[in-house]
């Protein structure tokens, strides 16, 4: 896929240098450039961390969250009614009707 980006001179130059001196195209280089900073990025932002999953002795799973995750603000009754609308969603979904 082509894009066109409106970079700085210098930063150009700089990734010029880099794949003339590692002997490679300069768009492998960007490539690389951009997958590096772009998981730097995701690995380094709160909300971008995945809860982890624990299975119990019973076998029953247990979703592991941050502290700031959504659901610990919500009151017993938001959830309920959170999980019944998805329930609710599967059901006309699985009849082949939508919301």
């Amino acid at each position: 896929m082509k894009a066109t980006f409106d970079l700085p001179a210098d930063l150009i130059r700089e990734m010029k240098l880099r794949a003339v001196h590692e002997g490679r195209k300069l768009k492998d280089v960007a490539t690389d450039l951009l997958k590096r900073g772009l998981a730097q990025n995701a690995a380094s932002h709160p909300s971008a961390q995945k809860p982890r999953i624990l299975i119990q002795p019973n076998g029953l799973p247990v979703v592991q969250c941050d502290g700031n995750a959504p659901a610990s603000r919500m009151s017993g009754r938001q959830l309920l009614k959170l999980e019944q609308e998805a329930l609710t969603k599967e059901d006309l979904q699985r009849v082949g009707h939508s919301l």
